[in-house]
């Protein structure tokens, strides 16, 4: 990921933001749908040969680390503090 990126890279940093954004705010609902689309974008871009080989791994990487954030960050599995 250097200097210069192009238009998908520019994409999957714009949901990142959007997702380090939301998770900071706690809004889990957002955050997970964010979370999807990334995963999504990356997928779809993978099987189109459109990243190179080590823009695709650093953003592998980024979304493995998300995968293991976004495990349980819901509002489903929150304790309510009243019971």
């Amino acid at each position: 990921m250097g200097l210069f990126k192009n238009q998908y890279e520019k994409a999957m940093d714009d949901i990142i933001k959007h997702i380090d954004a939301n998770m900071s705010n706690n809004y889990k609902d957002a955050a997970q749908a964010n979370f999807r689309e990334f995963e999504e974008l990356y997928n779809k871009l993978c099987d189109e040969g459109v990243l190179k080989d080590k823009v695709k791994a650093v953003y592998g990487d980024k979304l493995a680390e998300y995968r293991t954030k976004m495990q349980g960050f819901t509002h489903k599995d929150q304790k309510p503090y009243w019971t």
